[in-house]
């Protein structure tokens, strides 16, 4: 019988040892997932700047950003440590595997959040903070809940995974306008082929968890497949618009033009063909389609 949310609910988790080192609650801030935050938000500080770029005022608004997504995703392990618990690939996590107390957890995840929006309220301005707290309510009150009872939740979380870019570029502009949001739209379409291929490959451990992921309400992958080459093309659009709201140049524009239709051509692919080896290919270029953009955005406008 397919596990349901009730059984991961009632799991028993281990007895927690809180001499636990500072790998753990290092582990908590999942930093390979925030080192891409990181550089969103760094991408965005430099893109949305005029003249010559303040190394420490920038380094300060990514240090906020990193420490409120840090905070959220030590508070959203805490949330999920029951599902976590469940599954093949989390089960081993600091919070689940017993190796930090969860009174210590939410006082960790509390402590980096606050001292992110402090940060960026201190040190860059009100309107990145907002939208940093924004971030914060929308990954843990919205997103976070949504995962166990609907798939709509992975359109809701590309909103908190997008902010950062939004945060970066409010910390040095001031203000959002058509170019700031256009780097919004792309982080946004961008998670959406990228949820997918992920979807898919751990789709066994998302039912075990009893995640209505769309490759567990429909095994047979066909609406994943169309929504990665739905949102594929929807980021394609997006990125040429800094071209064209003078953001960025016709360099940028060829280089978006080229990686965009790999990651069509990719999300085509594994919507013609749901196996490993189309939904591996597609989660690794998206993970490389990113970092590339914003190089390419960054070196157009020196």
């Amino acid at each position: 019988m397919k596990p349901t949310p009730a059984d991961a609910a009632a799991i028993t988790l281990p007895d927690v040892k809180r001499a636990t080192g500072a790998a753990d609650y290092i582990a908590l801030t999942k930093p390979r997932l925030n080192f891409l935050v990181v550089a969103t938000s760094a991408a965005g500080y430099y893109l949305g700047g005029s003249g010559n770029t303040d190394l420490a005022a920038m380094a300060q608004a990514v240090a906020g950003t990193a420490l409120v997504a840090a905070g959220a995703a030590v508070l959203n392990q805490l949330y999920e440590r029951d599902t976590d618990a469940m599954m093949r690939r989390t089960r081993m996590r600091p919070l689940p595997a017993g190796r930090v107390a969860p009174t210590d957890a939410r006082i960790f995840g509390a402590v980096l959040s606050a001292a992110g929006l402090v940060v960026l309220a201190a040190r860059a301005n009100w309107l990145s903070a907002g939208l940093a707290l924004a971030t914060l309510v929308t990954y843990l009150a919205i997103y976070t809940p949504m995962k166990r009872r609907t798939p709509l939740s992975t359109i809701v979380g590309a909103v908190p995974g997008a902010l950062p870019a939004l945060i970066g570029w409010t910390a040095s502009h001031g203000s959002i306008d058509r170019s700031g949001a256009a780097l919004f739209a792309i982080v946004f379409c961008w998670q959406l082929p990228h949820f997918m291929a992920i979807a898919w490959l751990y789709r066994e451990d998302y039912a075990l968890a009893g995640f209505p992921m769309l490759p567990v309400i429909d095994p047979d992958g066909r609406r994943a497949g169309k929504q990665a080459v739905y949102w594929a093309f929807l980021m394609v659009l997006a990125s040429l618009d800094p071209r064209f709201s003078g953001l960025a140049g016709n360099v940028y524009l060829a280089v978006a033009v080229v990686f965009g239709a790999g990651m069509f051509w990719l999300a085509l692919r594994f919507r013609l063909a749901r196996n490993e080896a189309t939904a591996r290919a597609l989660f690794y270029a998206s993970i490389t389609y990113l970092p590339l953009l914003w190089i390419a955005m960054i070196v157009n406008k020196l």
